[in-house]
């Protein structure tokens, strides 16, 4: 890497603690070393998401990132593969993203239950705990005091269990497109932040493209629509057609996770998000083709990559509204208990089933995942140190939503977070600099600085559903824009 020294090494991890009959996993690790002569004045380590998401073939763009802040002058960059993905010996187990992500949900929920038939007793190697032990023991290794966090989507969970069970070695904390620990195992925030988006991107389009409201409740019409009468649309990826049956599910999964990614990256570009209230009208209207061409664009990202660290942590590690140690047939009832339990309204424009079903790490997927030799979910209830904590989101997110972020700072005693207007889901790729450059003056000082560009970054382009107006910003909108940060 241009400029920089990089040490790679491999640390060998007990596989499951406590039971050295089941062998070790091999992690492996990446210093991107600082370009300043001298000692390093700290070092961040940066989860870039998942879970199973690896952070050393992406040394190059995390480096171009923190080096735009001026960070890599003198902090050194930690990267870990975290256990079984990457470089640290992948353990597969037979399930490929595009099979996960664009099978029904019955096949969704039956390849989970294989996914954990072919780990059998390796599938408790998939913590966050362990992943963040991991962390540890290579700094312990490296000789590094302590270690500026910085978590992306899953890593803002990772990052606070690590901070749980090291907090004498955290020197502060960097959370983007972040989630609580105490996540709602029913998605109702992101389910209302759909809605939210759709306004958003709508009114805040130059000349206005669309409108805010006729578009929520066109994609509560879809939704209705897809829910008594699902269309089949074959999906083409590198590795094959996928006849995918496009569900009120799907069309959720597209909504709240799909159009949320990239948000924000090329903003003059035409982005999913973009496009979805044009396609939505025309879907009510009887055409189904420009929603068609969007499911097909996201067919594109499915890939053979095996999902066993995704599957796993997500199963052992999550919330659930049933119990780990009931038997199958007490967990349905405990599942449908909850779901029947939700008021009117709460989960948006889209029904409470619908909506959970479109998450391929919540709702039901992981009810038919073992008890019996798994470990318990992650506590929520934990103490975590006293250190300085940036939280950041994007406010076109609906994957981690601002209401999360804030759950996120609220877990920490001194946090301070901040809404990136126009962004979605991980707001860094921002093309200014200004996410990357608030990260790395927070890393380097524990205060936030000048955040005013958090607030500048502009809207994104708007495919227009009739001829382009000028309209008056909606009044819930305007509050919106011009709310003060939150911190």
């Amino acid at each position: 890497m241009d400029g920089h020294q990089v040490d790679c090494g491999r640390l060998d991890r007990p596989l499951v603690a406590g039971k050295p009959e089941l062998g070790e996993v091999a992690v492996s690790y990446a210093v991107v070393r600082h370009s300043a002569p001298g000692p390093a004045a700290g070092t961040v380590a940066v989860n870039p998401g998942g879970p199973g998401e690896t952070a050393i073939e992406k040394a190059q763009d995390f480096a171009r990132g923190l080096e735009g802040g001026g960070l890599l002058k003198d902090h050194d960059l930690l990267l870990v593969d975290p256990r079984g993905t990457g470089a640290s010996e992948p353990i597969p187990c037979g399930v490929t993203d595009a099979a996960y992500r664009f099978g029904t949900r019955a096949q969704q929920r039956a390849a989970v239950e294989r996914c954990a038939a072919n780990l059998g007793p390796k599938a408790a190697a998939y913590t966050s705990a362990a992943t963040a032990d991991d962390i540890d023991a290579i700094r312990d290794h490296l000789g590094i005091p302590q270690l500026s966090l910085y978590g992306l989507s899953y890593g803002t969970y990772l990052m606070p269990v690590y901070a749980s069970r090291h907090p004498e070695h955290v020197r502060n904390i960097v959370l983007s497109g972040a989630f609580p620990l105490h996540d709602d195992p029913l998605a109702r925030p992101s389910a209302q932040a759909v809605s939210l988006t759709l306004r958003r991107v709508c009114e805040r389009s130059v000349p206005v493209a669309c409108d805010g409201e006729q578009a929520v409740k066109n994609l509560a019409t879809a939704a209705a629509r897809l829910r008594d009468r699902p269309i089949t649309m074959p999906i083409a990826t590198e590795h094959g057609i996928y006849k995918k049956k496009f569900t009120e599910d799907k069309l959720a999964n597209l909504l709240f996770e799909s159009a949320s990614s990239g948000v924000g990256h090329e903003p003059e570009k035409e982005s999913l998000l973009g496009q979805l209230p044009h396609a939505l009208d025309r879907f009510v209207k009887g055409d189904a083709e420009p929603l068609r061409k969007l499911v097909a664009e996201e067919g594109k990202t499915g890939s053979t990559v095996d999902q066993a660290p995704y599957i796993a942590v997500a199963c052992n590690d999550y919330r659930k509204p049933w119990s780990k140690d009931a038997p199958l047939s007490v967990r349905w009832r405990q599942y449908r208990a909850a779901l029947a339990a939700v008021r009117s309204g709460e989960h948006g424009a889209f029904s409470t089933k619908g909506f959970t079903e479109g998450h391929t790490d919540g709702g039901d997927v992981c009810i038919g995942w073992p008890g019996e030799n798994t470990p318990d979910p992650q506590p929520t209830d934990i103490e975590l140190p006293d250190v300085p904590v940036l939280v950041l989101s994007g406010d076109l997110d609906a994957n981690t939503p601002d209401a999360n972020g804030e759950k996120a700072a609220a877990q920490f005693r001194h946090s301070r977070f901040f809404s990136v207007r126009n962004t979605g889901h991980v707001p860094e790729l921002e093309p200014s600099g200004c996410v990357t450059g608030a990260s790395s003056h927070f890393i380097r000082t524990g205060e936030a600085g000048d955040t005013s560009c958090l607030r500048t970054l502009p809207p994104i382009t708007v495919t227009p559903v009739h001829a382009p107006v000028h309209a008056p910003v909606h009044a819930s909108v305007r509050a919106s824009v011009h709310a003060p940060v939150h911190d």
